[in-house]
């Protein structure tokens, strides 16, 4: 049976890192949050105590206890005196929060999380899409205009190409217009870079998805709700679909 304590006391953080505290403490966080996204440490289970895991670590207490409270904020860990430190069950966790995010693709994601991924996408961006078709600006169009250039000019398999997918998709939420869909900006931004490596990684020639995003741009400039709407949810389906063919999702 795997041992939590030896897998994660088996990785010191990098030198690097402890030039500067911050680094430091996000360092030790994520190590920490990785091996309970990954399942190294499993819901319920009681983390090694302080003592023994920052020397195991090779780090202070002090930059221990930090990064726990990172992990509490994110809703990985409770902390509770005497109690130690138990890992929460999964559907407490913030698997919205970026951090969060990365760590889970730290290695392949399990199935689950990368599905319940593609799925908020299409409950949140055909309606961003629809709103933006009603409601965006003239600079929002040419944010989209020049996000949608870049991305034709280096395509998607650069990372400043994906970095403009990114860029093409934000601005739509910021079109609607709608603060709550704005706030999922962050959010949206980070499974979309994480789901975009994990296709460019998995495969060997990715479908060119540059006409799905053309055919959202072109609804969304010509102020037609109806066509945005279907032609967002067209782009999200055929990412998800572009993984299921290599079955990483079922």
């Amino acid at each position: 049976m795997l041992n939590p304590y030896e897998e994660v006391s088996d990785h010191r953080v990098d030198a690097d890192a402890r030039k500067s505290g911050r680094r430091l403490r996000g360092a030790v966080a994520q190590h920490l949050g990785r091996a309970i996204v990954t399942g190294i440490f499993q819901p319920g289970d009681i983390m090694p105590g302080e003592v023994a895991h920052a020397e195991a670590l090779a780090v202070s207490r002090g930059a221990y206890r930090e990064a726990i409270q990172t992990l509490i904020a994110k809703g990985l860990v409770e902390s509770k005196p005497k109690a130690g430190t138990r890992v929460q069950p999964r559907h407490r966790w913030n698997l919205l929060d970026p951090d969060v995010l990365d760590w889970a693709f730290a290695a392949i994601p399990d199935q689950r999380l990368v599905r319940s991924l593609f799925e908020l996408r299409e409950a949140i961006e055909p309606v961003a899409a629809r709103l933006a078709a009603e409601r965006r600006t003239k600079p929002e169009l040419r944010t989209m205009r020049e996000a949608l250039a870049t991305m034709t000019r280096l395509t998607i398999g650069t990372e400043a190409g994906q970095q403009a997918d990114r860029e093409f998709h934000v601005s739509i939420l910021h079109a609607s217009q709608n603060d709550a869909l704005i706030a999922l900006a962050p959010s949206i931004s980070a499974s979309i870079r994480l789901t975009t490596r994990l296709r460019q990684r998995e495969l060997t020639m990715p479908r060119d998805s540059i006409p799905d995003h053309r055919s959202v741009y072109d609804a969304i400039a010509d102020g037609d709700s109806a066509a945005a709407t279907v032609a967002m949810t067209t782009l999200i389906r055929n990412a998800l679909k572009d993984l299921q063919e290599r079955v990483l999702v079922r």
